[in-house]
């Protein structure tokens, strides 16, 4: 009977020794599965981070772009001022020729 308890006891310890085995195995399995995710997670961000640096890029170029059609404005304001201007002096020539019209 001792024996016997003696091989169970030793059967036991050896179940006890796979079983921690096993955990150590998927211990394992699962720790490298995490750093997989926590690379990608990493490759991820570095391309968050790279659109980012382009969307501030674009956002220079459309400031710039805002600058000049400012500009442009600024530009046909003159021009329509200059216009304008053309305008009223044809109208004065235009009663010029009229005053002289009537009075031939």
């Amino acid at each position: 009977m001792e024996d016997s308890l003696k091989r169970l006891d030793k059967l036991t310890q050896e179940e006890v020794r796979m079983a921690i085995a096993q955990v150590l195995k998927v211990t394992h399995t699962v720790d490298e599965g995490v750093r997989g995710v926590a690379d990608k997670v990493v490759g991820v961000d570095d391309r968050v981070a790279s659109v980012n640096d382009r969307v501030a890029g674009v956002d220079r170029r459309v400031e710039g772009v805002d600058g000049r059609v400012a500009g442009v404005d600024n530009k046909l304001e003159a021009v329509s001022d200059r216009v304008a201007d053309v305008g009223d002096r044809v109208r004065t020539v235009d009663n010029k020729i009229a005053v002289v019209s009537e009075g031939t």
